[in-house]
C-alpha cells in the first residue's frame, strides 16, 4: 500500500522534510544539516507511523545519544498522539536500550538479573588497582583504549593478539583481567551495555528473533555519532525487515576519539543498496553570512555526500575577527563586549555563548565575567558530584540506602584502603554470583568466612556491621536491614539507641571513614586540603538539606542520588551567559556566539597536525575532525558571530607566539594582525561605550 498521501503529520514541512517523513519503503538516510529541523522530522515521522500508518506504538523505537534529546522527542511526538499511544513509545538512549535488553535477557548474557552497572569512576578504580599506579594520564589512556576495543567489538583475546607496541600490550593485559573482574562481580560497565547487547543479538537467534519482533520501525538520531558496536546492534534489531530511518550529519561528526566513525554513513550505502538518501539543506537557525562561512570552511574537508546549507533569514551582520594580545586581554574584552551588547541589543544574558576548544580555557573567562558581575553557567566541565572525593563519600551513603548497590560497596570498602584488594573482592564476587546475592550480603554467608583470608574477612565483616548499625540508628525499617543474626555490633550499646539526626550520623560516618587522614597520607598538602574542603562543603550541604526538607538519612540519600544524576540537568535555563566547550555545545543554539582561541595549536588543536610523513592520512583525518568541530561552533550562532585569537598565549610556564587559525581564512575571512583589539564599528571601544552607558545609569565605570 502507498503511504504517500499528504497528512497532517507533514503540515508546515518543507519538501525535503516531507519526503523524509513519508519515506517508508525500506531503509532511509536523512542527511540533516545544522539547524535544518531534524528533530521535527523524527517526531513527525513517529506521529505519521502511529497515527496514520497503523504502527503499534510499542513497536516503534527511536534511539538517540542523550536523555535530553530523548525527552524532547517524547514530548514533541506526544503532542501529535493520544496519551495512550505516546505511553507505548520507546524513545531513549542507546545505553538505556542496552540496559533494558540486558535486564530482560540477563540469563542469556550470563549475568544475574540484579547485575550492577559500573560508571566511569567505578571502572577507573578497578583499572587503577590492576595497573597499580596513580598516574592519571596512564590510567585514562588504558581505560580509553579498553573502551575503544569494546566499541569496536574486540575481545580481550583479540586485543592481546593485535597489540603492536608496549602500551597496547599493557592495555590488552589489563583488559583481560578487567573483564575477569567484571565477570566475578557480575557487573557491566557503560560500554558493555551496548557491546554485550550487540554480541548477544548477533549470536543468539532466540534473543534476536524476540527483539526483532518488538521493533517494527526504528529511528536513529545523530547517526554520525554511532560506533561500530552501535551500528551492529541496530543492524541486528532491524534484521530482514530493514524498516528504519537514520538521521545524521557527516559535517558534525566530532566524536572519533571515543570510537564514533563517520564511515557508518558510507557503510549504510554498502549494506543497504536500496537506501533512500534525502538531504535537508534549508537552515532555520542562522543568517546567510554565518552559513556562507560554515559552507566555505567545511568545503575543505573530503566530502562524503556533500550538501550546502542555505536560509532565508537575511544576510545578517559581518562576522567579527579580532586579534587579542593574550588570553587575559581576550577574556576581559569579551566580558566588556558582553555587557555592552546586552544593553545595545536589549538582549538577555542567556542569548550569549562563549565557546572554546578545551575546558582549561574557561578559568580566565570565568574570572573576567565575575569581575563584571556577569552571570554565567559552564557546560562540559566537571560537575561537583563528579569529583572523586565527593563520589567517595557518596558511595558510603549510597550503601546506607541500598546495601545491594555493588559498585558503591566496591568503592566504599576500598576507599580509604582497609586491606581489601581485588583478589578478596573477586573471591567475594564468585560467592555472590553462585548464590545470586549482592557482595554486601555475600559477606554474611559461611562460605565467605571459609574462603576469605581471616584478616580480610574480619575487616570486610566489620565494615558491613558498621553500615548495618548505622542503618538501624538512621531509622531504616528492620525488614529492609541486613540479616540481624550476623550483625552483632560487638555488643555496642549504640546499636539499640533511637534513630539519630542525619547530622550526627553523617559526622559519625565521616569519623569512621577516616577520610581526612587518608587524603593527607596519600596526597600532597595542597590537593589534600582542596579535596577535604569539598568533602566538608558536601557535608554542610547535606546537613542543610536534611533540615530544610525535614528528611531522615534514607530520604536524604535518595534525594542526593537524584540530585547527582540531575545536577547537570539541561532543563535549567537560567538567565546567564553560557560558557561551553565546542563538544558540549553541540545541539545547542544562541542568538550571539563568541568563539575564542581561534588560533593554530588551539583550534585546530595541538597534536591534530603532527603526524609524520607516513602517517599523513591520520593527520589529515584529525584536521578534518577539528574542522568539523569548528563548523559545529559556527553553526551554533543564529544572528551574530565573533571570533578572536591571541597573538601570545601561556603554555606551561612560558609565553608562546601564536598564529591565527587556518580555519579563519578557510571561512573566507581576514585575520588582521594589527587592528586595535577594542575597535568597534561605531568608532568607540566597547569598554568606553559601556562606561558611557553606566554613567547614564549612574553606575561606576569599569
Amino acid at each position: 500500500m502507498s503511504h504517500h498521501r499528504l497528512s497532517s503529520a507533514t503540515e508546515g514541512l518543507n519538501a525535503a522534510q516531507r519526503e523524509a517523513v513519508l519515506a517508508l519503503d525500506g531503509p532511509c538516510l536523512v542527511l540533516a544539516g545544522a539547524g535544518s529541523g531534524k528533530t521535527r522530522v523524527i517526531t513527525r515521522k513517529i506521529v505519521y507511523l502511529v497515527r496514520e500508518c497503523g504502527f503499534d506504538p510499542r513497536r516503534v523505537l527511536a534511539v538517540t545519544f542523550t536523555n535530553k534529546a530523548a525527552r524532547e522527542m517524547l514530548t514533541r511526538a506526544g503532542r501529535g498522539l493520544h496519551a495512550g499511544q505516546a505511553k507505548g513509545l520507546t524513545i531513549g538512549t542507546f545505553h538505556s536500550l542496552g540496559l533494558r535488553l540486558l535486564r530482560e535477557e540477563a540469563v542469556h548474557a550470563g549475568l544475574k538479573p540484579a547485575f550492577s552497572v559500573l560508571d566511569a569512576g567505578d571502572a577507573l578504580a578497578i583499572v587503577q588497582d590492576l595497573l597499580a599506579t596513580t598516574e592519571r594520564q596512564r590510567l585514562r589512556r588504558v581505560q580509553q583504549t579498553i573502551s575503544l576495543w569494546k566499541n569496536a567489538l574486540v575481545s580481550p583475546q583479540e586485543a592481546l593478539a593485535q597489540a603492536a607496541d608496549p602500551d597496547a600490550l599493557e592495555a590488552a593485559r589489563v583488559y583481560a583481567r578487567y573483564a575477569g573482574t567484571l565477570a566475578a562481580y557480575q557487573a557491566v560497565d557503560f560500554d558493555d551495555l551496548i557491546s554485550v547487547s550487540a554480541r548477544l543479538l548477533e549470536k543468539n537467534p532466540e534473543v534476536r528473533a524476540r527483539w526483532q519482533d518488538r521493533v517494527h520501525y526504528l529511528l536513529v538520531d545523530e547517526y554520525q555519532d554511532t560506533n561500530l558496536c552501535q551500528y551492529r546492534m541496530l543492524k541486528a534489531l532491524t534484521g530482514v525487515r530493514e524498516q528504519f530511518t537514520a538521521v545524521g550529519d557527516d559535517d558534525q561528526a566530532i566524536y572519533a576519539w571515543r570510537g564514533a566513525t563517520v564511515d557508518n554513513l558510507m557503510q549504510l550505502t554498502r549494506d543497504y543498496p536500496d537506501l533512500k538518501l534525502i538531504k535537508l539543506e534549508q537552515n532555520y537557525r542562522s543568517v546567510e553570512r554565518i552559513l556562507a562561512a560554515a559552507n566555505r570552511l567545511i568545503g575543505h574537508n573530503a566530502q562524503v555526500f556533500g550538501k550546502t546549507l542555505w536560509s532565508d533569514l537575511g544576510a545578517g551582520e559581518p562576522i567579527a575577527v579580532t586579534p587579542m594580545d593574550n588570553e587575559q586581554a581576550e577574556a576581559e574584552s569579551i566580558a566588556v563586549q558582553l555587557s555592552a551588547a546586552r544593553f545595545d541589543r536589549r538582549a538577555e544574558w542567556r542569548d550569549f555563548a562563549v565557546l572554546y576548544r578545551g575546558n582549561h580555557q574557561a578559568r580566565v573567562l570565568e574570572q573576567a565575567l565575575r569581575n563584571l558581575q556577569i552571570p554565567y553557567v559552564v557546560s562540559g566541565g566537571q560537575s561537583f558530584f563528579d569529583r572523586t572525593e565527593v563520589r567517595d563519600v557518596l558511595s558510603w551513603l549510597r550503601l546506607l540506602a541500598n546495601p545491594d548497590d555493588d559498585p558503591a560497596f566496591i568503592r566504599a570498602i576500598t576507599t580509604p584502603r582497609r586491606g581489601i584488594g581485588q583478589s578478596t573482592l573477586q573471591a567475594l564476587g564468585q560467592i555472590a554470583a553462585r548464590e545470586g546475592l549482592s557482595l554486601c550480603r555475600a559477606v554474611l554467608l559461611p562460605e565467605a568466612a571459609a574462603q576469605l583470608a581471616p584478616r580480610q574477612y574480619q575487616s570486610t565483616l566489620g565494615f558491613v556491621q558498621f553500615l548495618a548499625d548505622l542503618r538501624r540508628r538512621a531509622g531504616v525499617p528492620v525488614a529492609d536491614a541486613l540479616p540481624q543474626a550476623a550483625l552483632d555490633w560487638h555488643g555496642d550499646a549504640a546499636a539499640v539507641r533511637a534513630a539519630q539526626t542525619p547530622a550526627a550520623l553523617l559526622d559519625e560516618l565521616l569519623a569512621e571513614m577516616a577520610y581526612e587522614a587518608w587524603l593527607f597520607d596519600t596526597l600532597d598538602e595542597g590537593p589534600a586540603r582542596r579535596r577535604w574542603e569539598n568533602v566538608l562543603e558536601l557535608m554542610a550541604w547535606l546537613k542543610r538539606k536534611a533540615v530544610e526538607g525535614r528528611m531522615d538519612l534514607l530520604a536524604l540519600v535518595q534525594h542526593v542520588a537524584l540530585v547527582s544524576m540531575l545536577e547537570r540537568s539541561e532543563d535549567d535555563d537560567p538567565d546567564a551567559v553560557r560558557l561551553s566547550t565546542l563538544h558540549a555545545a553541540k545541539g545547542l543554539e544562541f542568538p550571539h556566539v563568541f568563539l575564542v582561541g581561534v588560533e593554530e595549536g588551539m583550534l585546530p588543536h595541538r597534536g591534530a597536525d603532527d603526524g609524520d610523513a607516513e602517517d599523513g592520512d591520520a593527520a589529515r583525518l584529525r584536521i578534518e575532525e577539528e574542522r568539523r568541530l569548528m563548523y559545529v561552533g559556527i553553526t551554533r550562532a543564529r544572528r551574530s558571530l565573533s571570533l578572536s585569537w591571541c597573538r601570545r598565549r601561556r603554555r606551561a610556564r612560558e609565553e608562546v607566539v601564536c598564529e591565527p587559525s587556518r580555519f579563519i581564512q578557510e571561512m573566507g575571512l581576514q585575520a588582521q594582525r594589527d587592528a586595535c583589539r577594542d575597535e568597534a564599528p561605531s568608532g568607540i571601544s566597547p569598554r568606553e561605550r559601556l562606561n558611557r552607558l553606566k554613567s547614564l545609569l549612574g553606575g561606576s565605570p569599569v
